[in-house]
């Protein structure tokens, strides 16, 4: 499985005082859809991380269109967009009844507990 939706409904304190999604919160809700897209292809973050690999970010960006208002249900859609041996990429957009929002783009790679890069493990390359 490679791509994945997910509906988030903007929660109150996610909004700032004008009622907007503050920006922060654009990628605690990529999280969530990057999250829900590997448990959907069969994974489990807290198996990895128990396993000893954890996946670190080692980049974002956020593109803004159009805010988000709070009490919105939003689409986060998430995709899968490269994969290598060390590192996995994704691509996000958020939605508002089909209007686009957002545009996410995030690279995590694997690491052990002592920080040091580790490949992909061949079940998770199965996965996707």
């Amino acid at each position: 499985m490679n791509q994945h939706e997910t509906q988030i409904r903007v929660r109150y304190e996610d909004a700032d005082p004008m009622g907007f999604l503050h920006h922060s919160k654009y990628f605690t809700y990529f999280e969530i859809g990057r999250m829900e897209l590997f448990r959907a292809a069969g994974g489990n973050y807290r198996d990895l991380e128990e396993s000893g690999i954890f996946a670190v970010v080692v980049s974002a960006e956020c593109k803004f269109r159009k805010p988000a208002r709070f009490d919105d249900l939003l689409v986060v859609q998430t995709k899968l967009a490269k994969f290598t041996m060390v590192k996995i990429q994704y691509e996000y957009r958020l939605l508002r009844d089909q209007e686009h929002l957002a545009t996410g783009l995030v690279t995590v790679a694997l690491v052990n507990g002592e920080g040091e890069v580790q490949p992909v493990p061949e079940w998770m390359r199965d996965m996707h």
